[in-house]
This record gives C-alpha cells, sequence and structure tokens, in this order.
C-alpha cells in the first residue's frame, strides 16, 4: 500500500483520494463476485457442464401426498375441505352440532 502525505496534499487531491476509496469500496464486492463467478464457470466447464445445468440441480422439491380424505359441504357439493390447514366454518358447524364428521366424506 502506497504511503500518503496526506498532511502534504491540497484539498483538490484530498477530495480526488476520497472519490477514489469510495469508488473502489463500492465495487470491491461486485469485482470479487465476478472473479469467484469466473472460478466456478471454469471449474465446471472443466468437469463438462455450464454454471447454468449446475444450478438447476437443486435439492428435488418434496411434493405432499395427496389426501386421503375429502369432506364435502353437505347442502353444496362444490365445497370442499381436504382436512389439511383451517377447518371451514360449515365443517366445524357440523361437528360443534354433535354430527358425525364422516358424514360429510364423499
Amino acid at each position: 500500500m502506497p504511503d500518503f502525505n496526506l498532511a502534504a496534499m491540497s484539498l483538490a487531491e484530498l477530495r480526488d483520494l476520497q472519490k477514489s476509496v469510495a469508488k473502489a469500496i463500492s465495487t470491491f464486492e461486485a469485482r470479487h463476485k465476478a472473479e469467484a463467478r469466473e472460478k466456478v464457470e471454469l471449474l465446471a466447464k472443466d468437469l463438462g457442464f455450464t454454471l447454468a445445468e449446475l444450478a438447476e440441480l437443486g435439492e428435488p422439491k418434496r411434493k405432499r401426498a395427496p389426501s386421503t380424505k375429502i369432506y364435502r359441504h353437505p347442502e353444496n357439493p362444490t365445497l370442499t375441505w381436504s382436512g389439511r390447514g383451517r377447518k371451514p366454518g360449515w365443517f366445524a358447524a357440523h361437528v360443534d352440532a354433535g354430527k358425525n364428521p364422516d358424514e360429510l366424506l364423499g
């Protein structure tokens, strides 16, 4: 690192130095990310892949098994509930009335 005699510098020189330092700081992370990406791309190429191909190799998403129970509204069969998540009002009202929830299976 060069030795600067800040006391001997003029105000204009100090401001130019300040601008240069601010620019170097703001571009530091971007430069290092670009260098890292370049290294990773070269490594992927050496292994016979592209970086895009390797980025697609994330962990497979887990799919939830379909619900085996489907509850249907007694008066409107288009209203259904899988038994997962918050209970719909019509289901809760049916159960609160002392009726068996299995009556709504369908």
